[in-house]
């Protein structure tokens, strides 16, 4: 009998192929688990309208957790282009269904590790090893956007001495997107980060926005931070950076940094800029996480001119499954599967291209496997 039910979300282009490494890796550990499979991504969008159909958010709610490959996401303008003829001028209007998933299911807590594993050529530096936590489901990314801005919104912007220079152009010509963020929101991202840091015994967390520009949005995120910092975790040192200032620092001093903290796209922007410094998307894994539920993930795209090739890195996405072990409670397996990827990377004798070498995804598996077992 399967001890766990996990939803099996490949996606688009890659995502089928790096999901499948992952899996050989997962049946090397003898890690027991029933798989069931649900549908999400691009031909969805153009066949139906929705790149998230309802009955997948259905099989989300009867499984415990779920392990997500890549989607394809496009413009507006390519989107509606795509669309299925016959669904078109009916309303649809295309969503990615990831960030979909975060706010349906308040996956709040978006956790990436950002480790160099010794040995990997593509290390900016070795040993740099620090974790970001992103807000998921508020900030620039909540989905309150508009064109043509609606006329009851575009009359209170005329209002505003701040933004009535934009009443000139007319609300057709304007297309706006808003930052919203709670405080409950901050709270909850900020926690995260100290406990973890806490919990593991890291030296640092660093709260990263642009209060000094963003003021009401960033000064919520500073201020509640610390507020939790001076009544709940005095004993771990706790640093304020602007987001530009922030990318800066971390490329000239990376080992500064241990657990840094950001809303939704700043927290996107930084866990790029720290996945490079550790060998890129290959090795860049995410772990969307709620109260109940939680969506593990490669975070590289679906990279459609490899799809069908079996040529891009997996270690993104068994370092995805490495994190749903974990947060599963099966610890001793999520540690056994993480020693087996720096060894293979340590080792050298099979790279991906990225890596400069001619190894397939699932030659970069079944290496992976082999350590396992």
């Amino acid at each position: 009998m399967p001890k766990h039910i996990i939803a099996w979300l490949p996606g688009d282009g890659v995502g089928v192929e790096v999901l499948e490494a992952a899996k050989l890796c997962l049946e090397a550990l003898d890690f027991r688990a029933e798989y069931r499979d649900g549908e999400i991504g691009w031909k969805y969008w153009c066949s139906e309208g929705n790149a998230l159909p309802d009955r997948t958010l259905k099989l989300l709610k009867e499984t415990e957790c779920a392990l997500f490959g890549a989607i394809t996401s496009k413009p507006k303008q390519e989107a509606d282009a795509e669309l299925d003829p016959q669904l078109r001028g009916k309303g649809f209007s295309y969503f990615s269904p990831i960030v979909r998933l975060r706010q349906e299911l308040n996956l709040h807590t978006n956790l990436r590790p950002c480790k160099a594993y010794p040995g990997n050529p593509l290390n900016y530096k070795e040993g740099i090893d620090l974790v970001i936590f992103r807000e998921n489901t508020e900030g620039l990314y909540s989905g309150i956007e508009f064109h043509p801005v609606p006329r009851q919104v575009f009359d209170a912007l005329c209002m505003n001495k701040n933004t009535k220079k934009f009443e000139q152009f007319g609300l057709e010509n304007l297309a706006m997107s808003t930052r919203l963020m709670s405080r409950q929101g901050c709270a909850s991202i900020i926690r995260q980060g100290f406990a973890y840091a806490r919990k593991y015994g890291r030296k640092s967390v660093t709260i990263c926005d642009k209060p000094n520009v963003l003021r009401e949005t960033g000064g919520l995120m500073i201020r509640t931070a610390r507020e939790i910092h001076q009544k709940e975790y005095l004993d771990i040192p706790m640093w304020e950076t602007n987001i530009d200032a922030q990318c800066m620092w971390l490329v000239k001093n990376p080992f500064d940094y241990d657990v840094i903290v950001a809303e939704n796209m700043f927290g996107d922007i930084l866990s790029d800029l720290a996945a490079q410094l550790v060998g890129g998307l290959g090795f860049a894994s995410a772990g969307n996480i709620g109260d109940h539920y939680a969506v593990f993930e490669p975070t590289h795209g679906s990279a459609p001119k490899y799809t069908g090739m079996y040529k891009v890195n997996p270690i993104a996405a068994i370092l995805a499954a490495r994190l749903m072990l974990d947060w599963l409670g099966e610890l001793e397996k999520a540690q056994r599967l993480e020693a087996a990827c720096a060894r293979v990377i340590k080792e050298g004798r099979v790279r991906t291209y990225d890596m400069g070498g001619s190894g397939s995804t699932i030659e970069m598996a079944k290496a992976i496997a082999g350590y396992c077992k």
